[in-house]
């Protein structure tokens, strides 16, 4: 019987089990910002064009949740009766950021995959900059406890199947985690924020610092003096995903941190400790699975495409699927003999 997710008793209420980990940040580096493809012509296009609405058509129903960031509303377009979410972004910005914001997002707004949000619109008002996303009804993935492993693989597999294909489109998400990973009614997990949290760090005065979250950053992109100061983003956006699913398994943040909000612990953690690892009660695949993701080297992780391929994502294909609640009586899949499929990056120890 598939066992469905198991979020906490009340969100409203609960405590996390790790420390807060929204810490002040060191100085950002620009060099790490790794920017989105350019469209092929330089004509101006719009966002998702088949959905143009009028902000004055849109009401705020409630408030989503807000960050050093912005604020996310549910939002219902009055002529139609959908639901969006509308996420506003704090900030006075100059023409030049609006007009670079603007290019940005017309190029989010291409982005069609079903395990990933989608970007409807951008609306400027009042000096406010506003992006319509696609409303998920359940909300994120944080705090989440997931020890069911076919329910965990089926997770992995949709957001991995969200990363491929923005990792193929040269899109780097740069913010990978639990809050970033959102859920509807029907099971289908997608991956939120991908470019938004990048667009907020660009514009941001480099003389000053940012405030944000590390701890699903990759050592070498709080280091920047690992791996020869060069980093890689396609491999960071696989370091979070490791972190962040080794956190559902577990059902608290994986790393030992020190004293709460102490940035030098933290940090420590992250970069001069070992990757954390799946317990030894975890199956064989699911341990070699975080530990492709975890690699403490990014060119020995594995990629999106690879892990498609992994045993722990493949064995469990087509028998479960997420759900925020119990799925019909009866559902069932049929089994299919899986291998690891060569050749992967690191020597897996399933090989």
């Amino acid at each position: 019987m598939m066992r469905p997710l198991q979020p906490p008793p009340n969100r409203a209420s609960r405590q996390r089990r790790r420390p807060d980990l929204t810490l002040p940040m060191p100085q950002r580096d620009p060099s790490l910002a790794v920017p989105l493809p350019l469209p092929p012509s330089s004509a101006p296009s719009s966002v998702s064009s088949s959905l143009q609405l009028k902000y004055s058509e849109l009401e705020r129903v409630s408030r989503i949740g807000s960050g050093a960031g912005g604020t996310v509303y549910k939002v219902l377009h009055r002529p139609t009766g959908k639901i969006y979410a509308l996420k506003v972004i704090y900030g006075n910005h100059e023409d030049a950021v609006r007009k670079q914001m603007r290019r940005e997002i017309q190029i989010l707004g291409d982005v069609d995959n079903p395990n990933v949000v989608r970007c409807h619109n951008l609306i400027d008002h009042n000096g406010e900059i506003q992006v319509l996303l696609e409303y998920m009804d359940k909300g994120s993935l944080e705090g989440t406890h997931i020890p069911h492993e076919p329910t965990l693989s089926d997770l992995g597999r949709q957001i991995l199947c969200g990363l491929y294909y923005l990792h193929r489109r040269k899109i780097v998400h740069r913010d990978i985690k639990p809050s970033n990973l959102l859920i509807n009614s029907r099971g289908v997990v997608k991956i939120a924020d991908f470019g938004v949290s990048r667009i907020l760090a660009q514009t941001m005065d480099n003389c000053n610092s940012s405030v944000g979250t590390i701890a699903y950053m990759s050592p070498e992109r709080i280091n920047t003096d690992l791996n020869h100061g060069r980093y890689d983003g396609f491999a960071g956006d696989i370091w979070s995903l490791g972190v962040s699913i080794l956190e559902f398994y577990l059902g608290k943040f994986p790393f030992s941190v020190g004293r709460q909000g102490d940035w030098a612990s933290l940090m420590c953690a992250i970069c001069m400790s070992q990757p954390p690892e799946a317990p030894a009660t975890a199956s064989r695949e699911f341990r070699d699975f975080i530990a492709c993701c975890l690699q403490r080297d990014p060119a020995k992780r594995w990629t999106a495409s690879q892990l498609l391929r992994h045993p722990f994502i493949t064995q469990h294909a087509g028998n479960i699927q997420v759900r925020p609640s119990p799925p019909p009586p009866g559902s069932n899949g049929g089994g299919i003999n899986h291998q690891l499929l060569p050749p992967p990056r690191p020597h897996s120890s399933l090989s």
